[in-house]
């Protein structure tokens, strides 16, 4: 039986849409499972009273875990996917980000496998938890920076995206540097852009870190790490 909620969103999304502007957006994504030409906000706007109705939240731990993946698993087009993410994100089931809710996020990263799913999930999920519970999520993300799962080395690299003055330095640099040899464009971006992200911080410290992986670092990662410095 389909999860209240899940049912919801899907009727929600399903006449919505411009299908010029659905064919426009899958060809720039690059994705295999087409869109319905929702944009963002309009996106936000059609889950807002699905969210807020109290007649279709899920229950406890397990029945929203099991509406995630049932959104996701089942999603027919893209825009599923952005609304699966603003269900696992809502505000209602803050409780139950933690350390526990990794494998469910783990699973949505590694089935993505897409920048625009995984990076949201990486630095507005991943994120929020490891700084949460450093001691019981960081040996998870060092774990993931070492994984043979591309997208899972990238939301290891990116988790710490949001955090300023509160980034792990050493556990940044414990996620970046197994990847250097990496050749994957998406690993070389996301080096660069954490690096930058950090330089707004802290930039002596990138500028020494750039300095001291040297050739190791590939041109692109320097690039986007040096961007603003």
């Amino acid at each position: 039986m389909t999860h209240p909620v899940v049912r919801a969103i899907r009727d929600a999304v399903e006449g919505a849409g411009d299908p010029q502007r659905a064919v426009a957006q899958q060809a720039y994504m690059k994705s295999a499972m087409p869109y319905r030409g929702i944009s963002s906000p309009e996106l936000r706007a059609l889950l807002r009273p699905v969210f807020a109705d109290p007649t279709l939240r899920p229950t406890d731990r397990g029945d929203w875990e099991a509406a995630v993946r049932e959104l996701w698993d089942g999603a027919t087009h893209r825009e599923e996917r952005y609304a699966t993410i603003a269900l696992s994100g809502h505000r209602t089931y803050r409780p139950w980000q933690d350390a526990e809710t990794l494998p469910l996020y783990r699973h949505l990263v590694v089935s993505g496998a897409w920048w625009d799913l995984v990076d949201e999930v990486a630095a507005r999920r991943v994120g929020p938890i490891l700084l949460a519970d450093p001691v019981r999520v960081a040996p998870v993300v060092r774990a993931w920076a070492t994984d043979h799962d591309l997208w899972l080395r990238r939301t290891a690299v990116l988790s710490q995206l949001t955090f300023r003055d509160r980034t792990d330095t050493e556990l940044l640099r414990a996620c970046i540097e197994p990847n250097l040899a990496d050749t994957s464009f998406w690993l070389r971006k996301a080096i660069g852009w954490a690096l930058r992200q950090y330089a707004r911080t802290d930039p002596e410290w990138v500028r020494a870190t750039v300095q001291e992986y040297g050739e190791r670092l590939s041109p692109l990662s320097r690039r986007e790490a040096l961007k603003h410095l």
